[in-house]
């Protein structure tokens, strides 16, 4: 049973983040940020796919020049990354994004405490959250020299000294990451920093890699603190070339974790001997079709008699192959049988009237997959009661 740590909230825009909040998806723009077009173009196939933060680089002026268009372009909170220089900060705050991300420590290295001030101060006045990012590679000397090299703890310690900066100046809308590239660092780094503070922290394992890779990393990282109750708004780090894969992912993470859903959640047998269907192309057909339903239900499919029914009771949708058909079921209830190559569009009638059968809450209810597809054997209920 994961119970959710209480964590103070803090609103990104119109987005909530902590408390009994869901946990909120993110994604970072790969587009220079001076491309306004392109960053929104970017940003709005990220909506699509559920993203509901999104940040982006803000390296020198014309990326801060940019901001008001990209703002006035997208439907989701925008962050500004800055790094070193606090008067792209100013900026960005001016500009109307709904988040800072900076790291105190480079500000105040390069610019003394008048520009960690300076944001502080402008980032209060417009109620905009700060979010204190500590990467292995940012923790300052001396913290380094203290512990000899990028550990859990100096990230921490690095981390809480930030924040200690502009709890000095008042202000306490703080987010906080402290990520590594590898697994057991960010695992030991995020479960100290819950220990220490109950300000929101933001969960990822930084420079994960590739799809194939960095999807593996970031499910194994991510999920082992979420599983703890540790987190409030994850973002999948990956190279690849579209990054609503990042969005994917991390709802997929929390269907596994039966957190949150986005969409259906489908179950598929690993196919063996028994199998009579070509499964691989079934389930690509399934898939297919999954990929245009955002309705939150479980969806099996199963390649044989032995597993399919036990499978297809357990499921609000399944369906079950057999010799060169499938046969459909509801609950457990079989429904008809269709040739192979028709299952797609068959499932996809199915699930249309599942749709007028079960009507969806709004979608800020803190209503959970379970609860609004009562048949399923996952039981949620809100963030703040943990699940049973």
């Amino acid at each position: 049973m994961i119970q959710q740590k209480a964590t103070r909230q803090v609103k990104i825009g119109g987005v909530t983040l902590g408390g009994d909040a869901l946990i909120r998806v993110q994604s970072m723009c790969s587009t220079p940020t001076s491309d306004a077009r392109a960053t929104i173009d970017q940003i709005l196939r990220l909506e699509e796919a559920g993203c509901e933060i999104v940040r982006v680089a803000v390296p020198d002026r014309a990326a801060a020049a940019a901001l008001p268009a990209i703002k006035g372009g997208i439907h989701i909170p925008l962050v500004a990354d800055i790094h070193f220089d606090y008067e792209l900060a100013l900026a960005a705050i001016d500009a109307g994004v709904d988040k800072v991300r900076i790291n105190p420590g480079n500000v105040l290295v390069k610019h003394g405490w008048k520009g960690v001030e300076a944001v502080v101060r402008a980032a209060g006045e417009r109620a905009i959250p700060i979010r204190i990012g500590v990467n292995s590679g940012s923790i300052e000397p001396a913290i380094l020299k203290k512990y000899g090299y990028p550990t859990p703890e100096a990230a921490v310690e690095s981390a809480m000294g930030h924040v200690k900066l502009l709890e000095q100046l008042d202000f306490h809308d703080i987010v906080i990451s402290v990520k590594f590239s590898d697994v057991p660092r960010t695992i030991a780094a995020y479960r100290l920093l819950s220990q220490t503070t109950n300000y929101p922290l933001h969960l990822g394992v930084t420079e994960s890699g590739t799809s194939w890779a960095g999807t593996v990393k970031s499910a194994v990282g991510i999920g082992a603190l979420l599983a703890e109750g540790i987190g409030d708004t994850v973002r999948v780090s990956l190279t690849t070339p579209d990054k609503t894969d990042e969005v994917r992912v991390a709802y997929e993470i929390l269907k596994g974790l039966e957190l949150r859903a986005r969409g259906p959640v489908l179950t598929s047998c690993p196919t063996c001997g028994r199998t009579e269907v070509d499964l691989l192309k079934l389930t690509a057909q399934v898939e297919k079709v999954l990929e245009t339903v955002t309705t939150e239900l479980h969806v099996a499919v199963m390649g044989c008699v032995v597993n399919g029914p036990g499978e297809a009771a357990e499921a609000d949708l399944a369906v079950v192959g057999g010799k060169g058909v499938v046969a459909l079921y509801r609950k457990g209830r079989f429904l008809r049988r269709v040739p192979e190559s028709e299952a797609g569009p068959a499932l996809l009638e199915e699930i249309q009237a599942w749709e007028r059968d079960n009507p969806l809450p709004p979608p800020e209810s803190n209503s959970s997959w379970a609860t609004r597809c009562p048949s399923s054997t996952a039981k949620f209920v809100p963030r703040s009661h943990g699940y049973t």
